[in-house]
């Protein structure tokens, strides 16, 4: 009979590990994965304490390399971090966004991870001509531009910047500071039908690392999205991007029959 995965002693309730020695999945990366579940499950809190790696691997009944292994690939991910003195503890959870027409704001604050939001700019400049082409207005004709900083449990998250059909709406800073710009366009009536959008990556310039606080040539994820109403007008136009460390686009994707 093969034997049981066995139970993990002594680990803070409610967190229940166990490890299964007969599986060929690594057993550090069984710890990994199990703790990194309960992060984004938020059974393991940001702050929250595991201990040093000798407890650690005494609490589990693992050697101390296969503890270690475990939490350097938690550190990598940015999900943990050594203190000396202190021990490993919690970050946070990276965020995981789906592919489909959300505000950062509402799938942050539906994920739990409190977002808050610094308005860099608010104000009307000329079209380019890429924005000029994805909204449909003549090249150099003002557009709305709204440029924020987007934070989840106080950390910044995301640099976001739209440029909006002038006259589109309100845009109020104190507003824009509170909730969601989809959120907003949504209660002044706009109906909100589909988007054409593309993610990338690049390496953050000297100035995207020091508003994001990541190190200069840090990976960062890009997001250009187009917005049409329901009536098939271009409302908005977002150039975004995104701490690599902290977030994630999720696909889903279907097969063709």
């Amino acid at each position: 009979m093969p034997k049981q995965p066995r139970p993990v002693p002594d680990f803070p309730k409610p967190l229940q590990l166990s490890v299964d020695r007969t599986s060929p999945v690594p057993l550090y990366f069984q710890l990994s994965q199990q703790l990194e579940a309960a992060i984004e499950k938020g059974t393991l809190t940001p702050g929250s304490l595991l201990g040093n790696e000798i407890d650690l691997a005494h609490r589990l009944g693992l050697s101390r390399p296969t503890v270690r292994q475990a939490i350097q690939a938690l550190v990598d991910k940015g999900l943990l971090v050594r203190r000396r003195g202190v021990g490993t503890q919690v970050v946070h959870s990276q965020v995981k966004r789906p592919l489909e027409l959300s505000s950062l704001f509402d799938d942050l604050e539906a994920a739990g991870q409190k977002p808050a939001t610094t308005v860099l700019r608010n104000t009307f400049e000329p079209a380019t001509a890429q924005v000029a082409a994805a909204l449909g207005v003549p090249q150099g004709s003002d557009v709305h531009l709204v440029e924020r900083l987007r934070y989840a449990h106080g950390e910044p998250m995301a640099r976001l910047r739209n440029h909006l059909p002038a006259g589109l709406l309100p845009l109020d800073t104190e507003y824009l500071e509170g909730t969601g710009l989809y959120r907003l366009m949504r209660g002044a009536g706009i109906t909100l039908h589909s988007a054409r959008q593309t993610v990338g990556a690049r390496a953050a310039s000297a100035q995207e690392a020091d508003l994001l606080t990541e190190t200069e040539g840090a990976p960062l994820l890009t997001m250009e999205r187009t917005t049409f109403d329901d009536t098939g007008r271009a409302v908005e136009f977002g150039s975004h991007i995104y701490r690599a460390s902290r977030y994630s686009f999720e696909f889903q994707l279907l097969v063709r029959p």
